[in-house]
């Protein structure tokens, strides 16, 4: 990745989520770094020219949070951030919460 600030906001988002639910491993799938849980995906971060894109994986837990995500630019199972996003971390811990319910 040739941008340091995009970069540490995708490296950030990875780490935060890591960090708060050790049970979670973190790889490379599609070129993607992607969050899993048992071989499930959790979510992913994704790196374009001008934006990262967020996906809990799942367009239930999307819908779920379109009211907190209003002022994203949002897809059926993911949204933009920007590339110097300060990381809302209750919103990502919150997303990732619900995905892990979907998934249990």
């Amino acid at each position: 990745m040739d941008d340091p600030t995009k970069e540490k906001t995708l490296r950030s988002v990875i780490d935060l989520i890591l960090s708060q639910f050790p049970g979670l491993e973190s790889k490379i799938s599609w070129n993607v770094p992607t969050i899993h849980r048992n071989g499930k995906y959790v979510a992913g971060v994704c790196a374009y020219k001008h934006h990262l894109t967020f996906s809990p994986w799942s367009s239930p837990v999307i819908e779920g949070f379109k009211v907190r995500l209003g002022k994203f630019v949002v897809f059926k199972t993911c949204f933009q951030i920007p590339v110097d996003w300060e990381i809302d971390r209750e919103l990502v811990k919150d997303l990732v919460r619900a995905r892990l319910a979907e998934l249990d």
